[in-house]
This record gives C-alpha cells, sequence and structure tokens, in this order.
C-alpha cells in the first residue's frame, strides 16, 4: 500500500469575504507526480504557497510525511523544495554562486554545496552558463536554475507552480524530461499547471481546481473512463462506401449500437455497452466491405476537462502566459 506523503484536510484561504482556497482535501501518495489543473484564480498558486509556508491557512490542517506541519511549514524545510514561478534567484550572482548561496540556507557545508552546484548544473546542461550572470541567461535557462537551486538540499518532495509557463518548447521538454528522472530516482513532484497537455505527459494522478473547489481527483485513465459514458469504435474501410451499403442491416444486427457517419469512408459504432470488435469485422466482410482500420475512441484529457468544470480550452489557452492562479 502506498504511503501518503502530503495529506490536507478542509485546507481554507479566506481574503475578507471571498475564499480563495475553499476547504480543500486531498492526499499525494509518496513517488508520485501529483497535478493541480485549472484556470486563472482558481486557487492554484494559494494552495501551494499555504503547502510551502509562504501563506498562512485560514483553516485545516497540512500534514507531510506523516506531520502535522500547519503552524509551522519551515520545520519542513529540508525535505521540501520550492520553485516558485517567478524566480527567485539573484540577478548579479553567476548560475554556480546561486545554487552555492541557496546550498548554505540548509546549512550545507562549502565543499559539499560546490560539488552539489557543479552536479546541478551538469544535470541540467547548464555548465558552460555557470559563470555567467544569472540576468544573462535566458527564460528557459532561468527556470532550469531555478529548478536546479530548489532540489539543491536533495528534498524528498518537490513544490513547482507553473514549472514550464512562458518558456520555449525546446527548454520546456526539457525541464518534463528532467522532471520524471527526478521523479524516477524518488522525488515527489506536486506542481501546478494551465497546461492540459503537460498534465497529461508528466501526472500520475490530477485534481481539477475550479474557484478554490477541487471538481475531481483521479488518475489519467481513470477520469477518462469515468467521463467516457459511450464506447467507441472508429472504422475506415477501403475505397468509397455508402451508408445506405448496410446500414439497415447493421441495425437489424447492431440493435443496441448507433453508427455515426464521420467523413468519406469512416464510421463510427457508438454503444453504451462494451463491444467486441470481431462481431463486426464479421459484419463487414459479409457485406464485402474491406476494414482498413478498426480503433477504440477515447477521450482526451482535454475533453475530460472540459466535461468536468464546463471551462473550454479557449479559456486555458488564453491564460497560459500570464497571471496569477
Amino acid at each position: 500500500m502506498q504511503q501518503n506523503i502530503i495529506k490536507v484536510q478542509n485546507l481554507a484561504k479566506k481574503f475578507g469575504e471571498f475564499f480563495a482556497v475553499d476547504h480543500l482535501n486531498f492526499s499525494v501518495m509518496k513517488n508520485e507526480i501529483f497535478g493541480f489543473l485549472g484556470p486563472n484564480g482558481a486557487g492554484k498558486t494559494t494552495t501551494i504557497n499555504m503547502l510551502t509556508g509562504l501563506a498562512r491557512p485560514t483553516s485545516g490542517r497540512i500534514f507531510i510525511n506523516g506531520m502535522d506541519y500547519t503552524a509551522n511549514i519551515k520545520k519542513a524545510q529540508e525535505i521540501i523544495g520550492v520553485v516558485p514561478e517567478e524566480s527567485n534567484l539573484y540577478d548579479e550572482m553567476d548560475g554556480f554562486e546561486n545554487l552555492c548561496f541557496c546550498a548554505s540556507l540548509y546549512g550545507i557545508k562549502k565543499t559539499e554545496r560546490e560539488h552539489r552546484a557543479r552536479n546541478r548544473l551538469q544535470q541540467f546542461n547548464l555548465t558552460e552558463a555557470g559563470n555567467k550572470p544569472y540576468k544573462s541567461y535566458s527564460k528557459g535557462m532561468k527556470r532550469k536554475l531555478t529548478i536546479a537551486a530548489g532540489i539543491i538540499h536533495q528534498p524528498n518532495i518537490l513544490f513547482l507552480d507553473e514549472p514550464t509557463t512562458g518558456i520555449d518548447i525546446a527548454s520546456a521538454r526539457q525541464i518534463r524530461s528532467l522532471l520524471k528522472s527526478l521523479n524516477e530516482t524518488g522525488t515527489t513532484i506536486f506542481m501546478t499547471t494551465h497546461y492540459i497537455e503537460e498534465a497529461e505527459r508528466l501526472c500520475h494522478r490530477i485534481a481539477f481546481i475550479v474557484k478554490g473547489q477541487i471538481i475531481k481527483t483521479g488518475t489519467i485513465q481513470g477520469l477518462m473512463e469515468d467521463t467516457q459514458k459511450e464506447k467507441i469504435i472508429q472504422f475506415s474501410f477501403d475505397g468509397v462506401v455508402q451508408a445506405n451499403q448496410f446500414e439497415k442491416d447493421f441495425r437489424r444486427y447492431f440493435s443496441r449500437c448507433f453508427l455515426t457517419h464521420i467523413r468519406d469512408s469512416v464510421f463510427q459504432v457508438r454503444s453504451a455497452m462494451s463491444l467486441d470488435l470481431m462481431p463486426f469485422l464479421s459484419f463487414f466482410d459479409s457485406h464485402n466491405i474491406k476494414v482498413m482500420e478498426a480503433k477504440i475512441i477515447k477521450p482526451s484529457l482535454e475533453e475530460v476537462f472540459v466535461n468536468i468544470t464546463g471551462i473550454e480550452r479557449d479559456v486555458m489557452k488564453k491564460e497560459k502566459e500570464g497571471g496569477k492562479k
């Protein structure tokens, strides 16, 4: 049985009469990547700030590694690393100096912190940039060094707020690869993101958060299965095939299925019940219709998100490049 490394009970943050975070309950299992997915104003950053000690909860409790750290998250700083959306490193220092300084905050001795700084620069492909001022770095390089600084003390848990927002595609790909590697070596990762594709690629489990409340939590596969009420098989035929060639017989043989013409010689079969491919292949063969491709259609995480939250993808797209959550 997997162990909960983070557990949150009735966590709330109130500003005046407004609940930015409205009594959340969730847990993060050891060695998983857990994602908060939602639009601006959903409460993602406020939640991560409470979990890392940057904001004090109005009410609720926070347990990390089985200990109640609600009153003072900073006591857990040795086992948590934090990567904020906005960099907290120093422009005038070079990459190596920034990493060494961050390591010194955790009481790591000089020889060891210099050793770790060099290793992190190499791990993040920043060795050549290590002696250059941080202010001269590209956005992608700055993001990578900020993550390197967040794990310089080798924490068990890494919190990341929008890890790839505003950086180029190549750097985003490198960061996702690095996060996967960190997770594979035992680091638990809690991350917020606007990016549906990013959540789908990285996260073991996802929580959809809207207006300070968690709407749904689960694995990607589980969320998709819960959302897909219909089972769908899509058939592509060889040559031009008209529905009237077989539709009448189809309805007679498969009375509980619905046939939809998608385009040209592509049709979809839908049913609330499980679908077995072989009876359909036999049917089309008996009508001299050659099946070129048959595939099960599953909803994308985007469709699941829209279905559960009612928030369209265009809203998320507009918010990707800025704004607090």
